[in-house]
C-alpha cells in the first residue's frame, strides 16, 4: 500500500530521560531498580550515557532526515529537593534545546516520563493530592527557563500506563497491587495534567501542549462487549476525555489487549506471532484502532507520539512499522486529523522492568563504549520521512 502523507506531517523519534541519560539516582525508579525483590531484571546504570552525548543523538535524528526529537526533562534533576530548583540543570536542558535548533531538529519536550523525585515520593507521590500542585509548580518553573525554545510540549507521558503498572500490576514504582489507590492516583494524574497544561500555556513560548496516552487494539469475545467498554474506558477513555480541548493528543500504541467475556486479560491468540522480548502479540493494527478511538473520544488533533517494535530481528521492525503506517494512511484517507508520527525509540535503551532486553532502537548501543550503530531500519525509516511517502 502506498501512502502519501500531508504536507508538514511531522516525522520524529523519541526517548525519555531515565531510559537514556544514565545516573538518574534521585528518583523513584532508581530506588525501585535497586531494592531487594525488585521486579526489574537489572538497574538502569549509565543507560546510553545520553546525558553527555545528547549532541551526538540529535545528530542521529538530523542525519536520518527527521523533523523532530521527542525527549523528556528530568524533574528530579531540575528540582532535587522540594522547592529547590537547580539553575545548572535548567541551563543543561536549555543547551540541549538550543542544540536541537542548531541542528535543524524540532524539540518536543515531555515534562514527566514515569520518573518522580524521591522527595515527592516521600510526601506520598502520586497517591497524595499535593502532587498536583507540586508538578504544576515544576512545569511553571521549567517552562519559564525553557519555553521559548520548545516546539511542542507534553505534560505527562502515559499516565494510564504509570498507574496500572505501579498500583495494579506492581511492576512500576511503588510496586503495589491496590485497586482503590489506583483509582485515586488516576484522579491525581488527570488533575495534574490539567494544572500543568495551564502552567505551560501561560509561560514563555507559543507551542502546542498535550497529553500522551498508552493505547491498544481491544478485543473481547461475543458476550464480553460490556466488559470491554468498561475496561477500555478505565484504561484509556477517561484520559482521552481529560484531553478534550487540548492542542493535541499523543497516541502511543504497540499491540492488542484480549479480554474474556468477564473482562479478564488473556494471553496471545494461537497462531498470532508473539514478540519475545515483551511477550505480547505482533500487532501493528493496534495503531489504526487506537487512532480511531482517540479521534472519537478526545476530539482533538492527533500525533502518534510512540509506536515501534522491540525485536532482535530488524526485518520484523520494518514489517511492523510499514503495516502501522499503512493504518495511519487509512485514517488520513478517512479524514482523521493525524499530524505526525514518532518512532519509539531512537536508541536501544533501558526498558523499565525489562531492563536492556527489548531492542526498540533504530540504533544499537554498545553498553561498554556507548558507540551508536545504525540498523537498516534507521535508513529505511529516514527515507520514508524524507520522501513524506510510504511505498
Amino acid at each position: 500500500m502506498s501512502v502519501t502523507f500531508p504536507n508538514r506531517f511531522l516525522w520524529g523519534t523519541a526517548a525519555a530521560a531515565h531510559q537514556i541519560e544514565g545516573g538518574n539516582w534521585n528518583n523513584d525508579w532508581w530506588v525501585f531498580e535497586h531494592k531487594e525483590g525488585s521486579p526489574c531484571v537489572e538497574p538502569s546504570g549509565d543507560c546510553t550515557d545520553s546525558y553527555h552525548r545528547y549532541a551526538e543523538d540529535i545528530a542521529l535524528v538530523r542525519d536520518m532526515g527527521l523533523d523532530a526529537y521527542r525527549f523528556s526533562i528530568e524533574w528530579s534533576r531540575i528540582e532535587p529537593e522540594d522547592g529547590e530548583f537547580s539553575i545548572a540543570a535548567l541551563d543543561y536542558y536549555r543547551r540541549m534545546l538550543a542544540e536541537c535548533h542548531a541542528q535543524g531538529v524540532q524539540p518536543v519536550v515531555t515534562f514527566h516520563h514515569f520518573s518522580t523525585p524521591r522527595w515527592m515520593v516521600a510526601q506520598g507521590g502520586w497517591e497524595s493530592p499535593a502532587v498536583v500542585g507540586r508538578f504544576a509548580q515544576f512545569c511553571e518553573r521549567a517552562v519559564a527557563h525553557l519555553g521559548d525554545l520548545i516546539t511542542m510540549g507534553c505534560t505527562i507521558n502515559e499516565p494510564n500506563a504509570m498507574s496500572i503498572e505501579g498500583w495494579v500490576l506492581g511492576v512500576f514504582p511503588p510496586g503495589k497491587k491496590d485497586f482503590k489507590t489506583y483509582a485515586q492516583v488516576n484522579e491525581h494524574l488527570k488533575a495534574a495534567h490539567r494544572e500543568s497544561y495551564d502552567a505551560l500555556k501561560s509561560g514563555p513560548g507559543d507551542f502546542p501542549v498535550g497529553l500522551t496516552v498508552s493505547m491498544a487494539d481491544w478485543w473481547a469475545p461475543e458476550g464480553g462487549e460490556d466488559a470491554l467498554t468498561r475496561s477500555r474506558h478505565m484504561m484509556e477513555g477517561q484520559f482521552l476525555e481529560c484531553a478534550r480541548g487540548d492542542d493535541y493528543l499523543g497516541v502511543q500504541a504497540y499491540t492488542r489487549i484480549r479480554l474474556d467475556e468477564r473482562g479478564l486479560p488473556q494471553g496471545g491468540e494461537d497462531g498470532v506471532e508473539m514478540v519475545p522480548s515483551v511477550e505480547y502479540e505482533f500487532w501493528p493494527q493496534a495503531l489504526e484502532a487506537s487512532i480511531r478511538y482517540a479521534a472519537e473520544v478526545a476530539q482533538t488533533p492527533l500525533y502518534v507520539t510512540e509506536n515501534g517494535l522491540g525485536h532482535d530481528d530488524d526485518t520484523r521492525r520494518i514489517a511492523y512499522v510499514e503495516a502501522a503506517l499503512e493504518g495511519v494512511g487509512r485514517c488520513l484517507t478517512d479524514g482523521l486529523d493525524v499530524r505526525g508520527y514518532f518512532y519509539w525509540s531512537l536508541l536501544d535503551n533501558f526498558e523499565w522492568a525489562r531492563g536492556y532486553g527489548p531492542k526498540f532502537g533504530l540504533f544499537e548501543v554498545d553498553r561498554q563504549t556507548f558507540l551508536r550503530s545504525p540498523k537498516p531500519s534507521a535508513k529505511w525509516f529516514g527515507a520514508i520521512a524524507q520522501a513524506n511517502k510510504l511505498g
